[in-house]
C-alpha cells in the first residue's frame, strides 16, 4: 500500500489541517466544550440557529443554514439544498462525548489527610492507564440560583493537574499478579485533590481548606456538587508524534477526529443539490442512550422543524425524506499495530496512512449489533470516493472473535436510509492518548467533502 504519496502543496495543506485539528481537540475536551465550538463556527459560515426561525415564524427554502443544539450536547446543521428534502439528505454523523471519569455527585472527602475525588469512569477504558498521568478536570456547576460556573482546570501553563495514584513497584508484588482487568479497580479511581489543612481546623481539616479555596475561586458550595457535570481527563495538548511529524498523539481522537474532519468539510461545502446534514451527538461511549444522544428524537424532530419551515412538512414526507437518506457513520476504527500483530485480520486491517476507512460492518461475535451496509452503497461510494480523489482502504475491527464494537450507524439504519460507518484509523484507541495519521486526518477531510458532493 502507498502511503504519503503527497506532492508539496498538499503535504503544507496536511500540515495545516492537522494543526486546526490539534487546537481543535485540545480545547474541547468535553461534548458540551465541542459543541459550543462547532456552533461558533457555524456561526461564523453564515448558519442560523432553527430555534429562531422556528420563534420568529420564519420560511426556509434552498441554501438556506441552520443549526438546532440539544442541551448543549448535541449538534445537528443542515444545508438546504435545491433537490426536494423528500428526495433524501447526505448526512455526516459523528459523536463528541470521549471515554473519560465522572465526578460522581458527593465526590469530595477526606482521608488519612488528603482530599480525594470519587469518580465512575464512562465508556469503555482500561482502568490501569488512568493513574498516575496529569490529569484535568472540565465542566459546569449548575447553581440553585441558575447560574452556570464553568470549570477548566488543568491545562492552563500556571494550573494545577492532577493524579489518580498507583502503588510503587516496591509494594507491588502482590499486585502485579492480578489481571489486567483487576490491577486497578474502577472504585480505587479516585482522583488526589489536595493535602494542605486550613488552619484552626482540627476535623477534616485538608477537605475545609478544598472547599475554601472553591468559594473563594469558583463560588462553589460543597452541595453545589449534586447539579455539576465534571470530567476529569487527561491534561495537556495534542502534540505531533514522531520525528517527521508525520502523526498526531492526543485524548479524545475517539470520535473528535471524525467530528472535526465532518464539521470542517461540511462547512466548507457552500451549496449543494441534495439536503446536507451534519450530526455531532453526546453518549455514543455508553449505547447512544438519552436525550443527547442519537437514540432519542432529537434529529428527527429536527428534520420534521426543518421540513415545516420549508412548508413541505408531513409525516409521510418526513419518513420518505430519512428512508431516502444516505449516511456515512463518522467513527474511527482499529489500524494495524505491528506491536500487536495477532488480533489483524491481515487482509482487512486498514494502516496508517492508508486514508480514509469504510467498515462494511462492525459488530462482534457473528456481527452481532452491526449495521452491514449493502453492496450496492459501497459500490456508490467507491465511485463517489473515485471522482473526489480520496485516498481510501476497507477495515474491520480485529480478527474475527477478537475484536468488536458499535457506532451511531444501526440507529440510523433503522429509518432505513444507507449508512455505513466511515473514519480514520487509530491506535490505542479509548486510551487517554490515542494516535492517529495526519494523512488519514486529510483524507477524511477530502473523503466526507467528496460524499457531500457527489453522493445522488
Amino acid at each position: 500500500m502507498k502511503t504519503w504519496n503527497y506532492n508539496e502543496e498538499q503535504r503544507k495543506e496536511i500540515e495545516s489541517l492537522a494543526e486546526d485539528y490539534m487546537a481543535f481537540i485540545s480545547a474541547g475536551k468535553t461534548e458540551r466544550r465541542c459543541a459550543k465550538m462547532a456552533i461558533e463556527q457555524a456561526e461564523q459560515a453564515g448558519y442560523r440557529n432553527l430555534a429562531d426561525v422556528i420563534q420568529n415564524h420564519e420560511t426556509l427554502s434552498a441554501g438556506d443554514k441552520v443549526y438546532a443544539c440539544q442541551m448543549n450536547k448535541s449538534v445537528v446543521l443542515v444545508n438546504i439544498g435545491t433537490d426536494p428534502i423528500e428526495s433524501g439528505m447526505n448526512i455526516l454523523g459523528a459523536h463528541i462525548d470521549s471515554p473519560r471519569l465522572d465526578l460522581k455527585q458527593h465526590p469530595l472527602y477526606e482521608e488519612d489527610d488528603l482530599a480525594l475525588l470519587d469518580t465512575h469512569y464512562y465508556g469503555g477504558i482500561k482502568k490501569y492507564q488512568w493513574v498516575t498521568i496529569p490529569l484535568a478536570i472540565y465542566g459546569v456547576v449548575c447553581k440553585k440560583d441558575g447560574s452556570v460556573v464553568d470549570i477548566a482546570i488543568g491545562d492552563q501553563e500556571d494550573d494545577p493537574v492532577f493524579v489518580i495514584s498507583d502503588l510503587l513497584i516496591h509494594f507491588g508484588a502482590e499486585q502485579m499478579q492480578k489481571k489486567a482487568t483487576e490491577v486497578i479497580e474502577g472504585e480505587n479511581l479516585n482522583v488526589t485533590f489536595g493535602s494542605m489543612p486550613l488552619q484552626g481546623e482540627s476535623e477534616q481539616a485538608v477537605k475545609a481548606n478544598i472547599l475554601q479555596i472553591l468559594k473563594t475561586n469558583y463560588g462553589i458550595e460543597e452541595e453545589d456538587f449534586i447539579s455539576a457535570e465534571l470530567e476529569v481527563v487527561p491534561a495537556g495538548c495534542a502534540r505531533s508524534c514522531g520525528l517527521d511529524r508525520s502523526m498526531v498523539l492526543g485524548y479524545g481522537h475517539d470520535d473528535r477526529i471524525c467530528a472535526y474532519t465532518s464539521l470542517r468539510a461540511f462547512l466548507e461545502t457552500e451549496t449543494v443539490d441534495r439536503t446536507a446534514v451534519c450530526l455531532l451527538v453526546d453518549k455514543e461511549e455508553v449505547g447512544s442512550q438519552g436525550a443527547t444522544g442519537m437514540q432519542s428524537k432529537f434529529f428527527e424532530n429536527v428534520v420534521a422543524e426543518m421540513m415545516n419551515a420549508c412548508g413541505v412538512y408531513d409525516e409521510l414526507r418526513l419518513k420518505r425524506a430519512l428512508i431516502h437518506s444516505t449516511m456515512l457513520s463518522s467513527d474511527v476504527c482499529a489500524a494495524h499495530d505491528p506491536n500487536y500483530p495477532d488480533i489483524s485480520s491481515p487482509n482487512n486491517q486498514p494502516r496508517f496512512g492508508g486514508g480514509i476507512v469504510l467498515n462494511k460492518y462492525t459488530g462482534a461475535r457473528g456481527k452481532s449489533g452491526c449495521n452491514d451496509a449493502n453492496a450496492e452503497y459501497i459500490a456508490k461510494l467507491r465511485a463517489v470516493m473515485e471522482q473526489g480523489q480520496v485516498k481510501w482502504q476497507t477495515g474491520e475491527l480485529g480478527k474475527v472473535d477478537h475484536g468488536g464494537g458499535g457506532t451511531i450507524a444501526y440507529i440510523l439504519a433503522n429509518y432505513g436510509m444507507q449508512v455505513i460507518d466511515c473514519g480514520v484509523p487509530l491506535h490505542n484507541m479509548h486510551a487517554p492518548h490515542e494516535l492517529a495519521s495526519k494523512a488519514d486526518i486529510y483524507e477524511a477531510r477530502n473523503g466526507y467533502a467528496a460524499f457531500l458532493k457527489y453522493m445522488k
